[in-house]
């Protein structure tokens, strides 16, 4: 064979060639054009054929011919399932989602990625399709209920959205028994006449097991819980103390009190923070763990963090996106042990406004682990004890109460949004039951490096941007048009005026915001502003981020737990060091593959959480049946209530049957119901006194019914 023989067959080649025929091609016929007998075709050909495949880009129909799915027509996005059985493709270029019936939901699982194709527009205007390749299947596995009805064994998923029962052959059901949580193997994906088959693999236990609520979400999405041994022994080869040569090639800020600020449960520091007055207004340091000298591209911590993404974080454990001993150990900046970082270091003028920043590598020391509730306590309430005990950190805290209080300022004058937090923590007992759930307070010690983390965001988007490296933007962008629609006409409901024409500005929901601080539906409004919101993602273009006003914004200062962090963390080391920008390493499309990756992976994060906490509180609740409390009205509908239960963060439906004895009518512009006998008109922020009638931890369902006093 001849060296040309023996090239290899690039995937442009094969792009080229489907390209300039403009109709699908056999192999056989591809091989002809390359010039490759089957031998060859086999051992080179089918490869790359299957990789296009396995991309999306190439689809291989009935005739066994092999096209362009560009040149098809046809719609590449992720499936969204509705629990009745239809579902949707959400397309990855942000076109109109696709309606799916359930016949052609059969095939699938919720989070498949498919190629369809649009097959029509049903009576309300909705595209129609039909799947015609199953480009990647989200589940491999899926954690259920057992079940054995008439000799034959099924797993119900947990997620509702999951509505295929899977096949379990019995010779493949192990020591599992009915009724406990599994978790199945899917081993023959779902098609249109057949339902899924798998085989047990690990029986988790009864769902009301303490822990079951996490391991469930665990397994249930997909999240990797364990470091293969690899990754563990590079991490572990590090050691526990930096490199002193490298340390000396950096610049030395071991003598300046820098501090950490977080949580008082935090066990990784990502970030520290130092400020001082200068002569033109501010000299404001932020230092982050610098991950990037310990994870180089592609190598085994790489490769595990970027499948990760992200640190999750549940109530009773967290899935770290590094190993512990680079996460809370090597990397982690803990109080009065050496670390390498990455610091921006920037001059602010009397306002607030960045005169000047510069990015370099260096090496420090914190010298105080300090928590949100001590700073508050110091510099608000001026607890004379700690003020003693940090006496070494408070000019520095001072200075950056001043600083906070600029950048308040100017956030307030750009008309960045501002929405407070209503997260919740649970306090467990012994046995690991959930005792109670107690509100998560903010306040300014928290707003302060929040400012802070901001300001380096955005002077790292500008650094690197300027430099023309690929890099990943955290993209946030303006209410989408159906989200905009439903939003001005809640907010008409409720008497507050639209001034906008076409698309609003930051500046203008801000004001929203403001009108209605401190009045009785202010919870209300907010939550309705922010679900009318985009999501934010991670993407190559920079197209602002809505929510804080701000035209540059970057992930810079969490990269032990987010891998968009990591990546700019490499590029303004490459920078800082003036190596060959054509040597970074990094394409334009590749950031756009590393953004949806990362997209996902933080939505995936974001729902697992969400899962846990969500059963959690069922958990919580179905010790409370029978019980009444305050709640506020947050939803109406045809079929009754949506109320929230503000001393808990938990919501349940009030049905309508639950209601006091009438017919009522529903009014979708006041959003209200209104009794036909009565007259008793029920509404959106209405403040109602419930009881709790009925729980569904599988469901994640709370049922109440309005107690005598609101009747």
């Amino acid at each position: 064979m001849t060296s040309k023989d023996r090239r290899s067959i690039e995937p442009d080649q094969v792009r080229a060639l489907l390209r300039e025929a403009g109709h699908p091609l056999t192999r056989r016929r591809l091989s002809d054009m390359l010039g490759l007998d089957k031998e060859q075709s086999d051992a080179r050909l089918k490869p790359v054929l299957n990789d296009l495949i396995a991309r999306g880009e190439v689809v291989r129909n009935r005739r066994a011919a092999y096209g362009l799915a560009a040149d098809m027509d046809l719609v590449r996005g992720r499936i969204s399932a509705h629990s009745d059985g239809f579902g949707f493709v959400i397309p990855d270029d942000g076109s109109e989602d696709l309606y799916l019936s359930p016949k052609q939901m059969r095939q699938v699982f919720h989070g498949d990625q498919v190629l369809a194709a649009v097959t029509g527009v049903d009576r309300r205007g909705r595209r129609e399709g039909g799947i015609v390749e199953v480009v990647e299947r989200a589940h491999r596995q899926v954690v259920g209920r057992l079940l054995l009805e008439s000799g034959v064994a099924v797993v119900v998923p947990d997620d509702p959205r999951l509505t295929q029962d899977i096949l379990i052959p019995l010779e493949r059901v192990g020591e599992a028994t009915p009724g406990q949580i599994v978790v199945a193997r899917i081993e023959k994906p779902p098609t249109r006449e057949r339902a899924p088959v798998g085989e047990i693999i690990r029986v988790l236990g009864h769902a009301d097991e303490p822990g079951m609520a996490t391991d469930i979400a665990i397994f249930g999405h997909g999240l990797p819980d364990e470091f293969p041994d690899p990754v563990l022994a590079q991490a572990k080869a590090y050691g526990d103390r930096i490199d002193p040569e490298i340390a000396g090639r950096r610049k030395d800020l071991r003598d300046l009190p820098l501090v950490t600020i977080d949580g008082a449960d935090a066990r990784d520091f990502d970030d520290a923070v130092f400020a001082e007055p200068s002569r033109q207004g501010f000299r404001l340091i932020v230092a982050i763990a610098d991950v990037a000298e310990y994870v180089h591209p592609g190598d085994a911590l790489d490769t595990e963090a970027k499948l990760r993404g992200t640190s999750v974080y549940f109530p009773d454990r967290v899935l770290p996106m590094l190993p512990e001993a680079l996460s809370n150990g090597l990397c982690s900046l803990r109080p009065d042990e050496d670390r390498l970082c990455t610091v921006c270091d920037m001059q602010l003028d009397e306002k607030g406004k960045v005169r000047s920043s510069r990015f370099y590598e260096g090496v420090m020391r914190s010298q105080a682990r300090l928590t949100y509730d001590q700073v508050q306590q110091m510099m608000v309430g001026g607890d004379a004890a700690l003020r003693e005990r940090f006496a070494h950190a408070l000019p520095s805290l001072d200075a950056l109460y001043e600083v906070y209080r600029l950048l308040s300022k100017r956030r307030q004058r750009r008309g960045a949004l501002d929405f407070e937090s209503s997260d919740v923590y649970f306090q467990f007992d012994a046995e690991g039951k959930v005792e109670d759930i107690r509100p998560r307070h903010r306040h300014d010690a928290h707003r302060l490096i929040e400012e802070c983390m901001i300001l380096a965001n955005v002077e790292a988007a500008r650094f690197v941007g300027s430099a023309g490296l690929p890099m990943l933007y955290r993209v946030h962008a303006p209410p989408p048009a159906d989200k905009l629609e439903s939003l001005e006409e809640f907010l008409r409901g409720q008497g507050l005026p639209v001034s906008w024409s076409d698309h609003p500005e930051p500046s203008q929901i801000a004001a929203i915001q403001a009108r209605v601080a401190g009045s009785d539906n202010e919870h209300l409004v907010n939550a309705v502003l922010l679900r009318s919101l985009s999501l934010a993602v991670y993407q190559p273009e920079n197209e602002g981020h809505f929510g804080l006003a701000l035209k540059n914004y970057a992930h810079f200062t969490s990269p032990i737990r987010r891998y968009p962090d990591l990546l700019l963390h490499r590029a303004i080391k490459h920078l800082c060091r003036k190596l060959d920008p054509s040597r970074f390493g990094y394409s334009h499309s590749g950031m756009v593959e590393l953004g949806r990756h990362c997209s996902w992976t933080e939505r995936r994060a974001e729902d697992a959480s969400r899962d846990v906490d969500e059963r959690l509180k069922c958990q919580f609740m179905q010790r409370h049946i029978g019980d009444e409390f305050n709640g506020i009205v947050t939803g109406v509908t045809s079929f009754g209530l949506f109320v929230e239960l503000p001393e808990f963060g938990v919501s349940g439906l009030v049905h309508v049957t639950a209601m006091p004895n009438d017919y009522y009518n529903f009014d979708p512009i006041s959003h209200s119901l209104l009794g036909k006998r009565h007259g008793r008109r029920f509404s959106l922020a209405d403040r109602v006194r419930v009881s709790v009638a009925q729980v569904n931890i599988d469901e994640r369902k709370i049922d109440l019914s309005l107690a005598e006093s609101s009747r």
